[in-house]
C-alpha cells in the first residue's frame, strides 16, 4: 500500500513540475504571464551568423533576466527551417508539450509552413503590454508576412529593405535598376556575386531579380501555383544564364550567405553587395570591417521588404516566458538599440509618434551612420513574393546550377 502512495505522490509532484501543465497561459493576464515566467529558461532559436546580432540576443538576455528573472538561451541557427523540422518532429513523436524550442525568429515560408500546420501558439501579439507601441498604421505591411495575414502568430519586431552596398572611391555611380545591374555585370566581369540559394539571402536576390524582368510582378503576389510558373520564371532564367559566366569565380562558387558575401567587398574581391539590414554596411564601418567609403542605395524600380516576427511554437515549454522576451523585444530602449547602426542598424516597428518623450528622444538622438540611407532615400518597398515562389525558385536554382560548377 505504501509503494502505491509513494508512487501516486512521485507522479503527483512530476506532474505538477513539468511543462506539460505549464502550458496553459494567458497573454491577457499579463500579471499571471510575469508570475509564470519568472526562473524560467527561454529557449530562443534565431539565427547565429552574424557577431552583432549575436552579441544584441545576449544583451537582451541580460535585460531580460535583470527585469523578469527569466534566463535566455540562443540556440544559434544556420537554417529556421532547422528550428521548424525540430517542432515537426517533435509533434509526429507527439510531444505537444514541453517542447525544445521556446521561440524562434521566423519569417516566409517557414512561419508559412507553421501556421498552416497548426504549429503555433497563439493569437498573442496585440496582447502584449507593448503593442501599443507598434505603428500598424503607417507600416501595415507589419502585419501581412509574405503575402500571408500574421493574425497575431508573430510579434513583429524589426523591419527590413534590400540595400545594396558599394566601394565609392572605385565605383562612383553604381547600376540603380536591374536592367542597368545587368549591364555593369558584363562590363566588369568577377566583380558581382550572390549567395548560393537556398540561402535566405541568395534567394531573395532572385526574387529582387524576378521583380525586374516582368512586366506585371503583381503575379508573385498569389501561390506560384496559381500561375503559368514557368512562363512567368522564363526571364529569370535567362536573366541567370546571361550574367552567370562574368559573376565572380564565373558563377562557378558561390558565397554561402550574407556576411561571406559582405566580406568579398569587405576584402576587395567584388564591388558591389547587398544585405537586408540598411545599417549594415555603417556598422560594418565602426567596426573597422569595411571602408568608410562604403555607401548603399537601392534600385529605382524598388527593392523588397519585410519584417522579421518573433513566434511561440505550440508546444513551448515555456510559453510565460517567450512572451515575456516578446513583449521586452518591443520595448522602446531594446528597440533604440538595435535600430543604432553601431549594434544592428535594424529598422524599428514602433510609432516613434506613439512614444514618451523620454524615449522618442533615444531615436531622435542615433545618428544613422555614414553609410545609411535616410528613410525618405529607400524609395518603394516591394512586397515579398508568396512564399511558395520563394521555395520553388531556390529549388530550381539548385537544379540548374547546381552547387558550384
Amino acid at each position: 500500500m505504501k509503494s502505491h502512495i509513494l508512487a501516486f505522490s512521485l507522479a503527483l509532484f512530476s506532474a505538477l513540475h513539468t511543462p506539460a501543465l505549464a502550458q496553459n497561459v494567458d497573454p491577457k493576464d499579463w500579471d499571471a504571464v510575469l508570475e509564470q515566467a519568472h526562473g524560467q529558461t527561454v529557449y530562443w532559436h534565431a539565427w547565429g551568423g552574424d557577431a552583432r546580432i549575436n552579441a544584441f540576443i545576449a544583451s537582451v538576455g541580460d535585460n531580460l533576466q535583470a527585469r523578469h528573472g527569466v534566463t535566455l538561451e540562443h540556440v544559434r541557427l544556420a537554417d529556421t527551417a532547422d528550428a521548424v523540422t525540430r517542432v515537426i518532429t517533435e509533434r509526429s513523436a507527439g510531444r505537444d508539450a514541453g517542447g525544445a524550442v521556446d521561440a524562434i525568429w521566423i519569417n516566409g515560408a517557414n512561419f508559412a509552413s507553421m501556421k498552416e500546420q497548426g504549429l503555433l501558439f497563439g493569437p498573442f501579439a496585440d496582447d502584449l503590454p507593448n503593442w501599443a507601441l507598434v505603428d500598424t498604421d503607417a507600416n501595415p505591411g507589419i502585419l501581412v508576412d509574405f503575402t500571408l495575414p500574421v493574425e497575431g502568430y508573430g510579434s513583429p519586431w524589426a523591419m527590413f529593405q534590400m540595400v545594396f552596398e558599394y566601394d565609392s572611391t572605385t565605383l562612383p555611380e553604381p547600376p540603380r535598376s536591374l536592367d542597368a545591374l545587368r549591364a555593369w555585370i558584363a562590363e566588369n566581369p568577377g566583380r558581382f556575386t550572390y549567395p548560393q540559394p537556398p540561402d535566405y539571402l541568395g534567394t531573395s536576390f532572385l526574387k529582387q531579380a524576378l521583380y525586374g524582368v516582368l512586366d506585371d510582378p503583381a503575379i508573385l503576389l498569389k501561390p506560384a501555383g496559381d500561375a503559368d510558373y514557368d512562363a512567368v520564371t522564363a526571364p529569370l532564367w535567362a536573366f541567370l544564364d546571361e550574367i552567370t559566366p562574368y559573376l565572380w569565380r564565373q558563377g562557378r562558387a558561390y558565397p554561402a550567405n550574407e556576411p561571406a558575401l559582405g566580406q568579398l567587398l569587405a576584402d576587395g574581391e567584388i564591388d558591389i553587395a547587398f544585405a537586408f539590414n540598411p545599417g549594415r554596411a555603417s556598422a560594418a564601418i565602426a567596426d573597422g570591417e569595411l571602408q568608410d567609403s562604403v555607401r548603399t542605395y537601392v534600385f529605382d524600380e524598388g527593392t523588397l521588404a519585410n519584417s522579421s516576427y518573433l513566434s511561440i511554437p505550440y508546444n513551448a515549454a515555456n510559453k510565460a516566458g517567450a512572451l515575456v522576451l516578446a513583449n521586452l523585444i518591443l520595448d522602446p530602449e531594446i528597440q533604440a538599440r538595435a535600430q543604432d547602426p553601431d549594434v544592428l542598424g535594424f529598422q524599428t516597428v514602433l510609432g516613434l509618434d506613439l512614444l514618451a518623450s523620454e524615449d522618442r528622444a533615444r531615436f531622435d538622438a542615433l545618428e544613422l551612420g555614414i553609410a545609411t540611407l535616410a528613410p525618405d532615400q529607400m524609395g518603394t518597398g516591394l512586397m515579398e513574393p508568396h512564399p511558395t515562389w520563394m521555395t520553388r525558385i531556390a529549388d530550381d536554382w539548385v537544379a540548374r546550377y547546381g552547387t558550384g560548377q
